[in-house]
């Protein structure tokens, strides 16, 4: 007879700044109320009118009420080569945020129009990466003359014209699940990982540092931080000269929140308690997790483990309480007592999907996502590289 699991240990952060993170993370609080009953029924009944013309995506980060009526859920890039595989539907409702939506636009025919029910549902990781502030980035590292000798690589998390930018620089994409393959097939096209090549990685210092660092056998002094808000990246040209990592200044407002002490605090109150989080997260908390992986990879490995395991997940909320409610038989719990979910997420909530849906039974497309040809095409280059790499790609 198994025991109830332990409700989620949360304290819900109120508005306020959170100076100990790196740049001071906003916190709106606590989710949102579910949304009218009402709502639920006239969702239903959009979905059932427009049958087969619409595929909804859902984003593992999703609330529970846009979750429902999701035709597949996932992550980013699974998601877009799913609307990819359904070419027979000319709707794609991408209930996740902007990047993801241009990768599905990118990746689906001509004939079918990808819809984000809140185009203000964006990414603050992808955007702390803008198109013009990499062109001077590149630029710099041209006249400090180690360009020649870089490959850029851009995570899933940026925007088409970050991807195209890469495409248009001999690299490629990557996702969590396949930055360690991603990066060796980068250091190859410049002598190899034990060479004097570089790799310029965007926009999430987190993913490369730890991916270089604890995966290809890099070290924390091979690693370089580019400050797009600072002359020269904030780096002497020594310091460009001397480095194989130049990661660009990013990260994830959610996973950067994580700390030390939360990891600490967990194996003290929790006995027998295992760690898993996101290679997001700051690389001293990676060092601590008993497994690090993708949110496909934290799910597979929760859903894999027994009855009476206690877990605490470094990831966002709305999925570390759904792993909660779907395996009661373990004690799940967010890693970070003080919680902030991903406040531009959950912008795609129950009235902007109904809105979105009604629109398309009135024969109305609303916010309807475009990625410029020529963008497309670079930035197809660069996910095509990826999918040529040895292994799993497809999943983030």
């Amino acid at each position: 007879m198994t025991t109830a699991p332990a409700p989620l240990p949360l304290l819900v952060l109120g508005q306020g700044t959170e100076l100990h993170t790196e740049r001071g993370v906003e916190c709106p609080g606590d989710l949102p109320a579910p949304s009218d009953p009402d709502l639920v029924e006239r969702a239903r009944a959009a979905r059932a009118a427009l049958g087969d013309q619409v595929f909804v995506l859902g984003h593992h980060y999703q609330r529970d009420e846009v979750i429902q009526f999701a035709d597949v859920t996932g992550d980013s890039f699974k998601l877009a080569r799913e609307a990819a595989a359904r070419p027979h539907a000319p709707w794609i409702v991408f209930c996740g945020v902007h990047f993801m939506a241009e990768s599905a636009d990118i990746l689906t025919s001509d004939e079918q129009t990808v819809i984000l029910p809140d185009l203000a549902a964006g990414c603050s990781m992808a955007d702390m990466a803008a198109i013009a502030q990499v062109e001077d980035a590149w630029d710099q590292l041209e006249a400090a003359g180690v360009a020649g000798q870089t490959v850029p690589v851009t995570y899933m998390n940026s925007s088409a014209a970050i991807k195209a930018f890469t495409g248009r620089h001999g690299g490629t994409v990557c996702t969590s699940s396949n930055a360690r393959t991603a990066l060796a097939w980068a250091f190859e096209q410049v002598g190899g990982v034990d060479g004097d090549g570089k790799v310029l990685f965007l926009p999430d210092q987190h993913l490369g540092r730890n991916t270089a660092v604890r995966e290809l056998g890099l070290t924390l002094d091979d690693c370089v931080v580019w400050d797009p808000h600072r002359p020269g990246g904030g780096l002497t040209p020594e310091q460009l000269a001397g480095a194989r990592m130049i990661l660009w200044r990013g990260h994830c407002s959610v996973h950067g929140r994580f700390t030390v002490d939360a990891v600490e605090a967990a194996r003290r109150e929790i006995p027998g308690v295992k760690v898993i989080v996101h290679p997001e997260c700051r690389y001293e908390v990676v060092e601590l997790a008993d497994e690090v992986g993708s949110t496909e990879k934290i799910i597979n490995t929760i859903a894999a483990a027994p009855d009476g395991t206690s877990w605490v997940v470094g990831t966002e909320l709305n999925l570390v309480k759904r792993l909660a409610q779907q395996f009661p038989g373990q004690r799940i719990a967010f890693l970070e007592k003080n919680v902030c979910y991903c406040s531009t997420m959950n912008r795609i909530d129950l009235p902007h999907l109904v809105w979105a849906l009604e629109s398309l039974v009135d024969g109305r497309v609303v916010n309807p996502i475009k990625v410029d040809s020529q963008v497309a095409a670079d930035a197809r280059v660069a996910l095509d590289r990826m999918l040529a790499l040895p292994g799993t790609t497809h999943k983030d």
